[in-house]
């Protein structure tokens, strides 16, 4: 505590139309009479080299310039071609992607109840795009159940009910392995006593649908009321609300256009009071904040696949190997699989993979080899071979391999930089836990507090698109969640710089907490459970005295030690989540830009003197009275 309060004091030191959103409006466009959007030229094309130039430099005639120019023009007219739109539609919200932040969301934005008891709730026009909104979701999804039991509980308030049918199994208890150090038998199992549930990510996906858009064979599970465009955004951003290809997202005061584009080549126009983009980790139009300093982020890897095994030769059927079919194993960090001095496990102790069990039916068993995070990336080839090599040495034989899956999850780094128009959410916000890799289930809580923000802004007799924009990222990185996170972030750090023998120590002593404390770290998002054990700055320093005093002594000392060299070089982030003394971090809250510049009373009084004068008559234009148009 007084480590924390000394760093705290040392860190001390456009286009102006009207907008109107009619509900299904679509549009064709006569590309007769439409003018293309301007496209950039581009300056780095080179000028044609003559044979003739010297030191490399081409001798610039009149010709070449011309013949550059032509050739650049054909560029700019060809590329405007391809997004001359061919087709027109108008909403009130267009949310970009189709996984499950993105139909989460936009199921809560288009849901027709009211919260607060409203007689005529509002309706509100979303379209979700994505050209590959039919493709099916590969991740395998695991969950808390009592977190799982909250985000039903919030989806229910919305009229929006996530049926028993999108959970397909259930283990009462969650098995770890952390044996192989500080005196922990190798066979040791871990048991918590916390269910822990497998997400049906087809039943899933179809809940969060539209009705018309769920396949024949499974007719009335869709639930969601926005509508469905099979088509890509083509923006990237150079800058905060400033885009290429020039006039592919256009933002102004009532909303924003945008131009998507199918996978036949066919254009739509469509016109927007907000858009939420949910198109992943590495959005291209959501821009991250580089003006506060963050380290970049690091990444989970795992190599999954979903295997029938050999059960016959088990001693025990009610096991895989160690591995309890009614338990789901969570961790699995022992290494005797490699042969003693080799360089298999001289490169397993240095970057450090566990294996992730869920036992299915019968001797379907979905096993996942991952590297919890680390920067760089470890490679995919090496999870599959230790995949591989532990399953031999377990004596578990796989039959037939059903599915592989190949996680890739950014975790960490900066959040989404401020002042933007698009509203990031999901993975493009960054609401990744930025030390586990949980993020289903504060996605689909958080899709809860900014759907909330935005309807209401929509609801508004004064729609001020900036504004909702505002207060939907502020709903889900308030001032206090951004506090908590980088708490966690410096988790994410001090975790990636452990070898297996500080990772077993480590979550050894973790799991050692109350069930509240370690439940509340791993949630870290408001509203789900045991999240309240963390949301200030004295239950989170509780909670960091008390982790030391569970670790290995080794561990402890290197997490202390940590924590002062992360406080001297990362500065605020860290002291400011565990003391009062430096405030809450800036959040996302709207603050209206001043309409008068200057001294109003100074430039009117000035204009009266001179209206008096009777050397001057003209007015400067700095001192005219300014009205609205």
């Amino acid at each position: 505590a007084i480590f924390y309060l000394a760093s705290a004091a040392a860190a001390a030191l456009p286009s102006t139309d009207a907008f109107v959103a009619p509900a299904r409006r679509i549009a064709p466009i006569s590309t007769s009479s439409q003018t293309p959007p301007s496209s950039s030229s581009s300056s780095s094309s080179p000028s044609p080299l003559s044979s003739h130039h010297v030191g490399g430099q081409a001798p610039f005639s009149s010709r070449t310039i011309a013949s550059s120019a032509r050739r650049r023009a054909a560029l700019a007219a060809s590329a405007a071609a391809d997004l001359t739109p061919t087709s027109s539609d108008e909403c009130d919200v267009l949310v970009l992607g189709s996984g499950p932040a993105a139909r989460a969301i936009a199921t809560l934005l288009a849901s027709s109840s009211s919260e607060n008891g409203a007689s005529s709730p509002p309706s509100f026009d979303v379209l979700l795009a994505d050209a590959n909104y039919d493709r099916r979701w590969i991740p395998n999804y695991g969950v808390w159940q009592d977190e799982w039991q909250s985000v039903r509980d919030l989806y229910s308030s919305f009229d929006q009910p996530l049926g028993d049918r999108c959970i397909d199994r259930l283990w009462g208890v969650t098995d770890c392995f952390f044996g192989g150090s500080f005196d922990i038998p190798v066979e040791q199992r871990m048991r918590l006593d916390r269910p822990y549930c497998r997400v049906d990510r087809d039943a899933l996906r179809r809940t969060l649908s539209p009705e018309g858009e769920v396949e024949a064979e499974n007719a009335g599970e869709g639930g969601a009321r926005y509508r469905v465009t099979r088509a890509n955004h083509v923006s990237a951003a150079s800058a905060v609300n400033i885009y290429s290809p020039a006039g592919s997202m256009v933002h102004d005061e009532s909303g924003t256009t945008a131009l998507l584009k199918s996978k036949d080549g066919e254009v739509t126009r469509v016109r927007a009071k907000l858009v939420v983009d949910c198109t992943g980790h590495e959005s291209r139009i959501v821009l991250k904040d580089d003006r506060i300093k963050s380290a970049p982020p690091g990444f989970q890897i795992a190599y999954g696949l979903l295997a029938r095994v050999d059960g016959s030769a088990a001693p025990d059927e009610e096991f895989a190997g160690p591995y309890f079919k009614e338990a789901m194993t969570l961790f699995d960090y022992r290494t005797d699989h490699f042969p003693e001095g080799s360089d298999e496990l001289a490169r397993a102790e240095k970057a450090p993979t566990f294996m992730y069990a869920m036992p299915l039916e019968g001797d379907r068993i979905f096993f996942e080899e991952t590297s919890l995070v680390a920067r760089p990336a470890l490679s995919f080839r090496e999870c599959k071979e230790r995949c591989m090599t532990r399953l031999e040495h377990l004596g578990i034989e796989v039959l037939e391999v059903e599915e592989e899956e190949y996680c890739y999850i950014p975790m960490g780094g900066p959040l989404p930089a401020k002042d933007q128009r698009v509203v990031g959410f999901g993975g493009a916000a960054a609401m990744v836990h930025p030390s586990t890799g949980y993020h289903l289930c504060r996605a689909m809580m958080g899709a809860g507090s900014a759907a909330r923000a935005i309807r209401e802004e929509l609801s508004s007799a004064e729609w001020n698109p900036d504004r909702a924009a505002a207060r939907a990222y502020d709903a889900v990185w308030s001032p206090s969640n951004i506090a908590q996170r980088n708490f966690a972030v410096f988790g994410g750090e001090f975790l990636m710089k452990q070898d297996v023998e500080g990772l077993r120590g480590f979550f050894d002593g973790f799991f050692k907490l109350p069930l509240e404390l370690w439940g509340g770290f791993l949630a870290g998002w408001p509203g789900l459970p045991n999240n309240e054990n963390h949301e200030v700055w004295w239950a989170r320093l509780k909670f960091g005295l008390m982790f030391v005093s569970k670790l290995p002594l080794q561990v402890a000392a290197d997490m202390t030690a940590s924590i002062a060299a992360y406080s001297i070089t990362e500065g605020v982030p860290l002291p400011q989540s565990v003391t009062p003394l430096l405030g809450l971090p800036d959040g996302y809250e709207y603050k209206e830009k001043a309409k008068a510049v200057g001294d109003v009373a100074a430039k009117a009084e000035a204009r009266r003197m001179i209206e008096e004068s009777k050397v001057e008559d003209l007015v400067p234009v700095d001192f005219e009275e300014k009205t609205s148009a």
